[in-house]
């Protein structure tokens, strides 16, 4: 097998924060025990619901979060060894990152020309004349005119910014992209058209990506494999085709399956009971064990460790996965009496 582009081995991010009257210390789980690679050309989709660390693995990903601990490796070398200037710079020129919304991700107040050369500039590649043609060349391959090239940010469409995003984000030619919610500031008529052209660019530049929604519907369609994040975890990683055939296995991503409406593949809504839990106290056991209509007992006592299902690359955590049709029976009919 090759050398993944980027793999995460048990990172663990840690916010601190003040609770209670008396200011005690504790501790927000953002991420817990992440295990995750990307291999060369793959697409890998990373789902949940807000809060449960999606864009914080993201961050970590590009280097903008540094991990509370474990190990970032980026082509094979273990980036926790390096400088963080020489990080800094390894990871900017290899790595590039498409922001939520293209409104707030990209200088207003410079033109789009200024805003694309950037990088170029940062990281001193090539002469003047060959930094603007490359400028001229991103702009045509996202389907930007060269009358953009003077406009300011608030000057174009929503579509437009984020199709600048995405040139920025591919200038210096990186190995690896992040779309992090790439398409959900933007109006719906837009979306396709944005997905559609990341699609085409990963295929045609040979680029990984690491693409960040809630909407599992979208990343389905979009990836090699769906990773399902719940409160900090990765709780399953499997193939597209499997969460497309709906063979996924924790009752977590089939609830996401659910609450997504699809016209191709409708599914009877699954009702989760309960609050989230708080990420400053996390339950005990599987973290998913308080809205879980499944769980029993021993689902508090630890964490489950990956088990196989019968798709290889198939994994997830769970003590009583989805496994027949029957198992979501009372979950549909909690919702549907």
């Amino acid at each position: 097998m090759s050398t993944p582009v980027m793999e995460l081995r048990d990172v663990h991010v840690r916010h601190p924060v003040r609770t209670g009257s008396v200011f005690r210390r504790a501790h927000v789980h953002a991420l817990t025990g992440a295990d995750l690679a990307v291999a060369p050309g793959e697409t890998v989709g990373i789902v949940g619901e807000s809060g449960c660390g999606k864009s914080t693995l993201a961050k970590v990903l590009v280097g903008l979060q540094r991990p509370t601990s474990g190990t970032v490796l980026f082509e094979g070398d273990d980036l926790g060894t390096l400088r963080s200037a020489d990080r800094s710079r390894r990871l900017g020129a290899s790595v590039g990152m498409v922001f939520q919304d293209p409104a707030t991700a990209l200088n207003r107040r410079l033109p789009v020309r200024a805003i694309l050369r950037d990088p170029l500039d940062v990281h001193r590649r090539g002469t003047p004349a060959e930094r603007d043609e490359r400028v001229r060349e991103l702009m045509s391959l996202v389907g930007l005119p060269a009358s953009a090239a003077a406009a300011l940010p608030g000057q174009l469409s929503g579509g437009q910014r984020q199709r600048v995003a995405i040139a920025r984000a591919l200038m210096l030619e990186p190995s690896l992209l992040v779309a992090d919610e790439p398409t959900s500031a933007l109006d719906v008529s837009v979306r396709a058209q944005i997905l559609n052209l990341l699609l085409d660019l990963k295929d045609r530049l040979g680029l990984s990506m690491v693409f960040v929604s809630h909407d599992i519907q979208t990343v389905r369609r979009v990836s090699d494999r769906v990773v399902t994040m719940y409160l900090g975890r990765i709780v399953e990683d499997a193939p597209a085709g499997a969460v497309t055939a709906g063979d996924t296995r924790h009752p977590y991503t089939r609830a996401l399956m659910s609450a997504t409406p699809s016209l191709l593949d409708p599914m009877e809504p699954i009702r989760l009971e309960g609050p989230v839990p708080s990420a400053v106290r996390p339950p005990s056991g599987c973290p998913f064990r308080t809205r879980c209509w499944r769980a029993t007992g021993e689902c508090g006592t630890a964490m489950p460790d990956f088990a196989p299902a019968s798709e290889p690359g198939h994994l997830f955590r769970c003590l009583h996965p989805i496994t027949d049709p029957a198992d979501l029976a009372v979950a549909v009919t909690k919702e549907n009496p």
